[in-house]
This record gives structure tokens, C-alpha cells and sequence, in this order.
């Protein structure tokens, strides 16, 4: 094995519970972050995300990467249409997107953050 190479079957994740910056708008969300990765000099993370029902004002300033595997949600960008996603969808986040995260059925997602 190199240091260059990190594989992640074997991984103990990092367990925050609630860790959200994002301010809250409706309903009584939760999350867990089970971050099995972070770069050195923590400009990197990845794992899995699992959040309950809510809404959140957000405002990117990392790209992100999801692999959703559970759930429902609604990206809606500021002035734009609401994006519905659900499991089975991969999309990109890109940095400055800002507008509204909502949680509709429970999701469960891989991320990365670079």
C-alpha cells in the first residue's frame, strides 16, 4: 500500500452528528456525516451524508460531488427552477451555487468536497 493510494473498504469514519452550518429554514432536519476521508490539509473530505426531512439556505463555496443512493430532495438555485433528485442520481455542485437545499424523504448520499 502507498500514501498515495487510500482505500476505504476498511475505513472507521469520523461520526458528527447535527454538523450542518447551512442555516435551517423549515421542518426539524438531522444529519449524520460519516466522513471516512480528509486530506491532510482538510481541503478534501468524502463519505456519507443521511439527513431527514427539512430546508436549509445554502451557499456553496466547495465543489461537491453526490452519489445519491436514498431518498428525495430539492436543489432550488436563487431565481432559478427547482432540480428534484432522487436515488440513483449522480450530480456535481459547483462552487457559488447558492438557493435552497430541501430534504423531502430521507436521503442517505456518498459526497466528495474538494
Amino acid at each position: 500500500m502507498t500514501d498515495k493510494i487510500k482505500v476505504l473498504r476498511d475505513a472507521q469514519p469520523d461520526v458528527l452528528l447535527d454538523a450542518s452550518s447551512w442555516e435551517k429554514l423549515s421542518g426539524d432536519p438531522h444529519t449524520v456525516n460519516l466522513n471516512a476521508y480528509a486530506s491532510e490539509d482538510g481541503t478534501k473530505t468524502m463519505g456519507t451524508w443521511i439527513c431527514t426531512p427539512g430546508r436549509w439556505a445554502v451557499n456553496y463555496d466547495k465543489w461537491e460531488y453526490c452519489d445519491f443512493r436514498e431518498g428525495y430532495c430539492i436543489l432550488t438555485p436563487e431565481n432559478g427552477e427547482p432540480i428534484h433528485l432522487k436515488a440513483g442520481d449522480i450530480f456535481i455542485v459547483e462552487p457559488g451555487f447558492k438557493g435552497t437545499w430541501e430534504v423531502v424523504e430521507t436521503v442517505r448520499k456518498y459526497f466528495v468536497f474538494a
